[in-house]
C-alpha cells in the first residue's frame, strides 16, 4: 500500500511544508521561538519561566528540523538536493535547525546558545511575496544601484581625504588619520550627524556641508532608482495577473494576443467576499465589469438574476441613461475585472466588434426588463 493511502495527513504537511510558502505551523514555531529567545534575555522573566522558555525553544527546533529532513528529502525525491541546499531557503533551513545543536555541543552557554535561534526568524522572508518582488527590482536595477553605490564611496573617501588634511593638526584624537576619518564622513554622508566628531576649521565645515547636500543627493537618487524599479515590476505582476484573467472570459475568447494585451491595460482586478453591493439603482454609472471568478446576483423588478464566469454588467449605463437601473450584489467571493467610462469609449472605437457585442447584450437586457 501507498504511504499516500496509509497517511494522508502526513502527505498534506509533505506538500505544505516542500511548497513556496510557509505552513501556518511554521509561522506559529517562528513567533514561539522569537518570544522565548527574547524573554530568555530578560533577568526578571528568566528565573520564573526557566522550564517553560527551555521548553517552546526546544519544540521550535524539533519543528525546524524535522522540517528541514522533510525538504531534503523532497529535494532529494524530484533530484534537485544540490539545488536546494546551495538556496537562500536551503542555507536558512540549515541554519535554523544546525546553529543551536552546533553551539550547545560546543559548549557555548545554552542562554547565548540559543540566542543563534534568530536565524529562525529569516524563515518567513521566502514565503514573502513582496520581497521576492523586491528582490527582483534589485536584480534588475542592479547596474544604476552599483552606479550610485560608486559615487558614494568616492565622496566618502574624498571627504575622509579632505578632512585629515585640513583638521588632523587641530584634532589629531578624531582626524589622526584617513580611517579615523572615515567615521566623521560615514555618519555626515549618510545625514546621521552624531556630533561625536565635528570639523572646527572654516574650510571643513564647508566640506562637510558638501557632504551632508552630497548625502542627500545619494539617497534620493537611490529610493529614486528602487521606487521606479517597484513601481514597474508592480505594474508588471498586475499585468500578467489580469491578463490571464482577460484570456479566461469568453467575451475576450476571439480577440488576439495584441488586442488582449490592449484590453489588459485598460482593465483593473478588484476581488471582492461575498454580500458586497456593486452597483446601486439611481446611482451615476462610470464603469462596466467582467466577471473573471465567481457570481453576482442582479435585483431586477419582481425576479433576480444571476450571473456568473465570463458575464458582463454595468454597461447599460454607458451606453445610454448613465444611471444604474438595478442593484447588484456578490453571491460568493469574485473577481472582477474593471472598465472605466474613458477605456469604454476607447475600447469600443478600437474594436467595433466588441461594440456591437455589448450593445446587441444590453438591448436584450433591455426588452427582458421592460
Amino acid at each position: 500500500m501507498s504511504r499516500s493511502s496509509t497517511f494522508p495527513v502526513f502527505d498534506q504537511f509533505v506538500t505544505a511544508t516542500t511548497g513556496r510558502n510557509m505552513t501556518s505551523a511554521a509561522y506559529v514555531a517562528v513567533t514561539c521561538g522569537v518570544v522565548a529567545i527574547v524573554l530568555l534575555t530578560v533577568d526578571p522573566a528568566y528565573p520564573a519561566l526557566h522550564y517553560l522558555i527551555y521548553t517552546a525553544l526546544w519544540a521550535c527546533l524539533a519543528f525546524f528540523v524535522f522540517e528541514w529532513v522533510i525538504r531534503l528529502r523532497h529535494a532529494a525525491n524530484i533530484g534537485r538536493r544540490p539545488a536546494y541546499i546551495l538556496s537562500f531557503r536551503g542555507i536558512v533551513d540549515m541554519a535554523s535547525a544546525l546553529a543551536v545543536p552546533v553551539a550547545l555541543v560546543a559548549e557555548i552557554s545554552p542562554r547565548s546558545a540559543w540566542l543563534l535561534g534568530m536565524f529562525w526568524v529569516l524563515k518567513v522572508v521566502p514565503g514573502i511575496r513582496g520581497l521576492r518582488q523586491l528582490r527582483r527590482v534589485i536584480v534588475q536595477e542592479s547596474g544604476p544601484l552599483l552606479s550610485v553605490l560608486v559615487i558614494f564611496l568616492t565622496v566618502l573617501f574624498l571627504a575622509s581625504v579632505a578632512e585629515f588634511v585640513l583638521e588632523h593638526e587641530v584634532q589629531p584624537a578624531a582626524f589622526g588619520s584617513v580611517p579615523a576619518a572615515l567615521w566623521w564622513a560615514v555618519a555626515t554622508l549618510t545625514t546621521t550627524g552624531y556630533g561625536d566628531v565635528v570639523p572646527i576649521t572654516p574650510l571643513g565645515r564647508i566640506i562637510a556641508a558638501a557632504v551632508m547636500i552630497c548625502g542627500l543627493g545619494v539617497f534620493g537618487l537611490w529610493t529614486g532608482i528602487l521606487a521606479t524599479g517597484f513601481a514597474a515590476e508592480t505594474r508588471r505582476d498586475n499585468f500578467l495577473r489580469t491578463w490571464e484573467h482577460v484570456s479566461k472570459v469568453p467575451f475576450f475568447a476571439t480577440l488576439g494576443s495584441s488586442a488582449i494585451a490592449d484590453v489588459t491595460q485598460m482593465l483593473r482586478t478588484i476581488d471582492l467576499p461575498p454580500r458586497t453591493t456593486i452597483i446601486r439603482k439611481g446611482q451615476s454609472g462610470d464603469c462596466m465589469y467582467f466577471i473573471a471568478n465567481g457570481e453576482v446576483e442582479v435585483d431586477l423588478p419582481g425576479k433576480k438574476v444571476a450571473l456568473g464566469e465570463g458575464a458582463f454588467f454595468g454597461e447599460m449605463a454607458l451606453l445610454g441613461n448613465n444611471l444604474r437601473s438595478a442593484n447588484i450584489t456578490t453571491t460568493r467571493v469574485s473577481q472582477l475585472l474593471v472598465l472605466d467610462l474613458v477605456d469604454f469609449r476607447l475600447l469600443m472605437a478600437r474594436h467595433p466588434d466588441l461594440a456591437e457585442t455589448i450593445e446587441a447584450e444590453a438591448k436584450r437586457r433591455a426588452q427582458e426588463n421592460k
